[in-house]
C-alpha cells in the first residue's frame, strides 16, 4: 500500500491533532473517546469541502455546548494553510473550505497509490468468513444463484481492500434426500450410456441433459459393474460420484464469472465427523439445548398432532419466536441442527461470519443468528454475524420474460448468460441495485450503448480516457504533474469526486454493501463525461489544447488518475476496465 496519505485520512489526522491539543489545554478531558468523530463531505457542496461532527459528538464529554466547543476547534483549524475557511453550522457542525492545492495534491496521492489507491488498513487483518452461493450440487449454476454469487464475491474483494483477511466459503449440501435423488438420476443415465432404453425420465428424478455426461463418465469408469446390483450397493457410490462431478460443473460455471472459493465444506463430512453431536453436547453443557415438546401447531386438531419430545435449542432466549428442534423424531438432524454445527465449525477460524442467502431463506435468519449469538456467549467472544438476503432476478429480453433453457431442465444457466453478454456485464449489472431490491435483467438493455446502462457508461469513461491518451501520444503530448496549478475549477470539481474513493471503500466495507462502489463509479463516470463535454462548447476546455502544452499535460495527468480510480473500483467488483469499446 502507498505511504502517500489520502486527503480525508490527512484531515482526520489534523482534526485528531487539534483534539489532542484541546486535551492538553484542558478543554477536553484526558483520553476523550473520539471513535464517533467523522470527516466527510457536507451534504450540500455549497457549504464547503469537508465537514466534521467533532464538536457535536464530544460536547457531552467536554461538559460544553457543541457550538462553544466548535469555536475552539475552528480557532485551531484556521491556523492551517490548507484551510481557507472554517465555519460553524447549525447546532455545531464545522464546515471547511480547502485551498486548491489540497485537492491538486490528491492527484499525486492517486498516482503514488496506483492500483493500491483506495485500499485501507481499517480491517486490521481481522478474519472474515463469507459463505456464498452454496447451491445444492444437483445441477448447473442458474440465474437463481447468480446474484448471490456476484454479491458475495464482490463483498469478499471489498473487505480485502479494506484490510480484512477473507475466506470465501461454499457449503456443499451433500447429505440430504435431494442427493439421493441425484444419485438415482445419475444411475439411470449410467444405464442409458450402457445402451439401455430408459424411456421417459420418471417423475421426481432430475430430468436435465446435464446428467447425460455424468452417466457417460460413470459408464466409462465402472463398466457394467452396477447395472444389476441392488440399490443399497450402488447408491452411496453414485451419491459421492455424482456430487463430485456436479461440483466440477459448478466450479467451472463460477469460474466463468471469475469466482473461486477458498473452502468447499461438505455437509456429509461434517456429519461423518460427528460435528452436530459435538455441537449438541456443548450446547447441553451450556443449557442452550433441552428436551421438550413443541407447541401444538395452529390449526391442528388434537387428533392429528402428536406431542413428541425433541431436543430443542433455546432460540427464544435470543429473540426468536419459538424454540427450535435440532433433531427430528427419527433422530436425524434437522436442517437447523446441521446448520448450527456448520456455523460452529466456521466460527472456530474466523473473527466474523457473513452469509449470503436467497430471500426465500428469510424465515431462518432469526434462529441461525440466535444460534451464533449463543455460541459467542458460550465461547466468551462475541462473533459478529451478518446475513445478507438477495432477491431473485427476473430475466427479460426487450421487456418480455425469457423462455427457459430446455438443455438444463427448466432454467437459464450462468453459462448461457456469460456466453451471451460476457462476464463483466453480468457482474456489474448484478451490483447496480441493492441486493434486497427486486431486479430485472434485460438481455437487450444490459448491452445497450447508452447513459441508462451503467455498465456501458462506466466502461465508456475508461475507454474514452484511453482514447484521449492515444490521441495525445499521436500529437506528441504526454501527461505531466510538473505544473498542476494550470488546473481550474472544472478540474477541481472532478478531483473532489475522485478523492471520495478511499472513504467510499471504507464506508461500503463497514456497511457490507459492495453495490455502493458500483453507484460511486457511475457518479464518477458521469462527472468525467460532463467534464469532457465542456470541450464541445468551448475549444479551450478540451483536454488536448494544441497551443497550450502545459495545460494539456496537466489535464492529461488528471485524466490518467481518473482512469486509475475507475480501474481500482472495477477491480473490487471483479470487472475488467476495457480500453476500447
Amino acid at each position: 500500500m502507498s505511504d502517500h496519505q489520502t486527503l480525508y485520512a490527512a484531515f482526520a489526522e489534523k482534526i485528531d491533532a487539534v483534539l489532542s491539543a484541546l486535551e492538553m489545554e484542558g478543554t477536553l478531558p484526558p483520553e476523550t473517546d473520539r471513535s464517533n468523530v467523522s470527516v466527510e463531505p457536507p451534504r450540500d457542496p455549497a457549504h464547503g469541502d469537508l465537514a466534521t461532527n467533532a464538536a457535536m459528538v464530544l460536547a457531552k464529554q467536554a461538559k460544553s455546548n457543541p457550538r462553544a466547543l466548535a469555536e475552539q476547534i475552528v480557532e485551531h483549524l484556521q491556523r492551517d494553510a490548507a484551510v481557507t475557511s472554517a465555519e460553524i453550522a447549525g447546532p455545531g457542525f464545522i464546515n471547511l473550505r480547502l485551498a486548491p492545492h489540497s485537492w491538486i495534491d490528491e492527484l499525486g496521492a492517486i498516482a503514488a497509490g496506483g492500483d493500491d489507491y483506495g485500499k485501507s488498513a481499517m480491517g486490521a487483518g481481522r478474519r472474515v468468513n463469507i459463505e456464498y452461493v452454496s447451491a445444492n450440487p444437483t445441477g448447473p449454476m442458474h440465474m437463481g444463484h447468480c446474484r448471490g454469487a456476484v454479491v458475495g464475491d464482490a463483498l469478499a474483494s471489498l473487505l480485502e481492500h479494506a484490510g480484512h483477511e477473507v475466506t470465501r466459503e461454499y457449503y456443499v449440501n451433500d447429505a440430504g434426500g435431494q442427493v439421493d435423488t441425484l444419485a438415482r438420476s445419475a444411475h439411470l443415465r449410467y444405464r442409458e450410456a450402457l445402451g439401455e432404453d430408459i424411456g421417459a425420465i420418471p417423475e421426481g428424478m432430475y430430468p436435465g441433459d446435464y446428467l447425460v455426461k455424468v452417466g457417460e463418465a460413470a459408464a466409462a469408469e465402472f463398466g457394467e459393474r452396477f447395472v444389476n446390483e441392488p440399490e443399497h450397493e450402488w447408491l452411496p457410490i453414485f451419491r459421492a460420484y455424482a456430487v463430485e462431478r456436479m461440483m466440477d460443473v459448478i466450479k467451472a460455471d463460477l469460474a466463468l464469472l471469475g469466482i473461486e472459493h477458498d473452502v468447499f465444506a461438505s455437509e456429509a463430512a461434517l456429519q461423518a465427523a460427528q460435528k452436530p453431536e459435538a455441537a449438541e453436547a456443548w450446547m447441553r453443557e451450556h443449557d442452550l439445548v433441552y428436551d421438550g415438546v413443541l407447541e401444538k401447531p395452529k390449526g391442528k386438531t388434537v387428533d392429528d398432532w402428536e406431542p413428541v419430545e425433541l431436543p430443542l435449542f433455546r432460540s427464544t432466549k435470543f429473540g426468536d419466536d419459538q424454540d427450535r428442534p435440532i433433531r427430528k423424531s427419527d433422530g436425524k438432524w434437522t436442517y437447523f441442527g446441521a446448520d448450527l454445527a456448520y456455523h460452529m465449525q466456521k466460527a472456530e477460524k474466523a473473527d466474523a461470519l457473513i452469509d449470503i442467502w436467497g430471500a426465500d431463506h428469510a424465515g431462518t435468519v432469526k434462529r441461525i443468528k440466535a444460534a451464533v449469538a449463543a455460541l459467542s456467549q458460550g465461547e466468551g467472544k462475541p462473533i459478529p454475524f451478518d446475513v445478507k438476503l438477495v432477491q431473485m432476478v427476473q430475466l427479460l429480453r426487450g421487456g418480455e420474460p425469457v423462455k427457459m433453457s430446455k438443455r438444463s431442465g427448466n432454467f437459464v444457466t450462468i453459462a448461457d448468460m456469460v456466453e451471451e453478454v460476457g462476464k463483466d456485464v453480468v457482474r456489474f449489472t448484478m451490483l447496480t441495485r441493492k441486493p434486497e431490491a427486486q431486479m430485472d435483467f434485460d438481455f437487450a438493455k444490459v448491452v445497450e450503448a447508452s447513459k441508462d446502462n451503467p455498465v456501458f457508461y462506466v466502461q465508456y469513461a475508461h475507454a474514452r480516457i484511453c482514447s484521449i491518451l492515444r490521441k495525445a501520444a499521436e500529437q506528441d503530448f504526454a501527461p505531466s504533474a510538473d505544473d498542476l496549478s494550470q488546473l481550474g475549477e472544472d478540474e477541481l470539481a472532478l478531483i473532489k469526486q475522485a478523492a471520495q474513493f478511499p472513504r467510499e471503500v471504507e464506508a461500503a466495507a463497514r456497511a457490507r454493501e459492495p453495490h455502493r462502489i458500483a453507484f460511486y463509479l457511475y457518479d464518477l463516470a458521469a462527472a468525467f463525461h460532463a467534464y469532457w463535454n465542456l470541450g464541445n462548447d468551448d475549444a479551450r476546455k478540451r483536454i488536448i489544447v494544441a497551443q497550450e502544452p502545459d495545460l494539456t499535460a496537466a489535464r492529461l495527468f488528471l485524466a490518467v488518475q481518473i482512469g486509475q480510480v475507475i480501474r481500482n473500483g472495477l477491480a473490487i467488483l471483479g470487472v475488467e476496465a476495457v480500453e476500447e469499446l
